[in-house]
């Protein structure tokens, strides 16, 4: 939302940090080359500047995320149909339409399972520095590794409960820093209801 609202350097910086990977990887995942997967990414996301300021966000078509995997997804199959890459079919439209709506629904899970991670990913890097090594590091043993929190409060020295209450200190300014870029999402969601 914040960047149909005219030039906002911080609100880009942030899409392109959260979104940027997000789409080269799927790209990346279909068969791209690095420099394609780059170029790809490049022009989704000039896609993106081009229609934000006519953008309306409408929460009965869908998430914000949907529409930019359907940009993606364009882009990617123009790249293949520019390149002259083609997927061999049996020439069948009925399993041509089958197919399609299987891969469809694959790449829409696939995207949505890597957007999670991607912005996991990129939450842990905006607050990581505001906790200590040992909180963090109690987070993300027994969070992200799954180490028993007795085993990793022995290892860190701190007694099991600090091992829970720095966890739980983490993942409450993860979620926090997740709701900050979802939250025109979240917003139109609410008011949806």
């Amino acid at each position: 939302m914040r960047l149909g609202r005219g030039l906002d350097p911080e609100a880009w910086s942030q899409f392109v940090d959260v979104y940027g990977p997000l789409i080269y990887r799927f790209g990346r995942r279909r068969g791209l080359q690095d420099a394609d997967a780059a170029d790809v990414s490049q022009d989704v996301l000039r896609e993106v500047a081009r229609c934000m300021d006519r953008f309306q966000y409408d929460p009965s078509v869908g998430r914000f995320r949907d529409w930019l995997f359907l940009v993606a997804r364009r882009r990617l199959q123009n790249f293949f149909r520019q390149a002259g890459r083609h997927t061999p079919g049996s020439g069948d439209t009925r399993v041509h339409a089958s197919l399609q709506e299987l891969e469809g629904g694959e790449e829409q899970a696939d995207w949505d399972q890597e957007y999670r991670q991607q912005l996991f990913q990129w939450a842990c890097k905006q607050v990581q520095a505001e906790f200590e090594e040992r909180t963090w590091q109690a987070f993300w043993q027994t969070a992200v590794e799954a180490k028993k929190p007795a085993s990793v409060g022995e290892a860190l020295g701190m007694k099991v409960g600090s091992v829970y209450v720095a966890k739980n200190r983490v993942i409450s300014r993860l979620r926090e820093c997740i709701a900050s870029v979802e939250s025109g999402e979240l917003e139109w969601e609410k008011l949806d209801r």
